[in-house]
């Protein structure tokens, strides 16, 4: 049955705001980088670049799509809901048992599943001022409570960085999780194994420490954790990885978390059934054999973030030293009204200020030809 939009319109309706749970109520959704197709339709330009949502310019496998469409013929069926093919390969992977591995539709989801599972009002999570956005929604979310640290401010680590004194410090006794990025989204600054090591042994027993590692595949630092290589020492400690960034699978959603067999079963409780579709699994089994095609995107990320920090020097502009597969420019004006101008001449970055960062703008690395289109786009808008 269709009920008009008009119908009983005289009549006084519940106030919805009210009925909302409290942490719902003031709660401001996660914004996503616009869209092509969204452009496309506000300005009536074509020919546009999108470097505003750390995708990958080389697009999936080949084995990947290959997979994916082959999935595509059971769409009928419910997929796997325990991801048995999917968490066999992530365990020969990482070599763990199966039974610490927890699927998400992309990691988004598992860092939620985190929050489900260990905060309740009246209790707190802890993570830094610039880290990712769905830290504070998804603390907020489930009315717990978020306690902001502030980053390095340049003067005893590296500015925008994680200050591991400020996040221990921030830690109380009605914490429950320690959300920490490694390499940081928007920043791309990192923290070395044995820092980041000495911050997860002192954390008291009860508190969860999840190192977020989203971009892990595109850091060549020889001091770069993996932070997976912990899960036996620590069992307070949850590692979450994704398919989206290097694999390039983010439109299929696919991620997981490593963690505590325990972890992950309470995890696992909460999740929802068929979390994963058939596709999204099929195509990241295959992904994971690709290594040729992991390495040409890494490689192409080197070259790309070369170009645009070599820009940013001959413009003048100061940019925050990245290892992940975007860097963060300081326009030296409002980043805002940048960005505006650079949707008009085709070219959809991404404004930060919701991070603290108000002058800046997070640019993906993309091809030679799209870096090179942005910074062509850039030159004439601060000339």
């Amino acid at each position: 049955m269709i009920v008009s939009a008009t119908r009983n319109t005289t009549l006084s309706q519940p106030d919805f705001l009210e009925l909302a749970a409290p942490g719902v109520r003031a709660l401001t959704p996660y914004a996503p980088g616009k869209l092509i197709a969204e452009l496309e339709r506000e300005y009536g330009i074509s020919n546009i670049i999108k470097l505003a949502s750390n995708e990958n310019p080389l697009g999936p496998s080949p084995y990947a799509l290959a997979a994916a469409r082959a999935a595509l013929v059971d769409s009928a069926l419910y997929p796997d809901g325990a991801g048995f093919e999917l968490k066999a390969a992530l365990a020969r992977k990482h070599a763990v048992d199966t039974n610490c591995i927890t699927l998400g539709n992309g990691s988004s989801e598992v860092l939620e599943l985190v929050a489900r599972a260990f905060l309740t009002p009246g209790s707190e999570a802890v993570y830094d001022q610039h880290s990712f956005a769905m830290y504070p929604i998804i603390t907020q979310a489930v009315g717990a409570t978020g306690r902001v640290a502030k980053a390095h401010d340049g003067t005893r680590g590296p500015r925008y960085g994680h200050d591991l004194v400020a996040l221990c410090a921030a830690v109380n006794a009605n914490t429950r999780v320690v959300f920490i990025a490694n390499p940081n989204n928007p920043t791309g600054t990192w923290l070395p194994s044995t820092q980041l090591e000495a911050f997860i042994r002192d954390l008291p027993e009860q508190v969860i420490v999840v190192v977020d590692e989203a971009y892990f595949e595109y850091v060549a630092e020889p001091d770069y954790p993996d932070a997976t290589r912990w899960l036996e020492q620590y069992p307070n400690l949850i590692v979450t990885r994704t398919f989206s960034k290097a694999y390039a699978l983010a439109g299929l959603r696919a991620g997981y978390a490593l963690s505590h067999p325990t972890v992950a079963d309470l995890l696992n409780r909460v999740r929802q059934p068929f979390n994963l579709n058939s596709v999204a699994q099929a195509a990241a089994r295959a992904a994971l054999d690709d290594t040729a095609h992991l390495a040409a995107a890494i490689q192409v990320n080197r070259e790309g973030m070369q170009q645009l920090t070599d820009a940013c020097a001959e413009l003048g502009l100061d940019s925050i030293p990245s290892v992940g597969n975007f860097i963060c420019i300081d326009v030296g004006r409002p980043g805002a009204a940048v960005y505006d101008g650079l949707l008009r001449a085709g070219v959809i970055v991404r404004p930060v200020a919701n991070y603290g960062l108000p002058n800046h703008l997070r640019v993906t690395v993309g091809t030679t030809v799209q870096n090179a289109r942005f910074i062509e786009a850039l030159t004439r808008l601060l000339a």
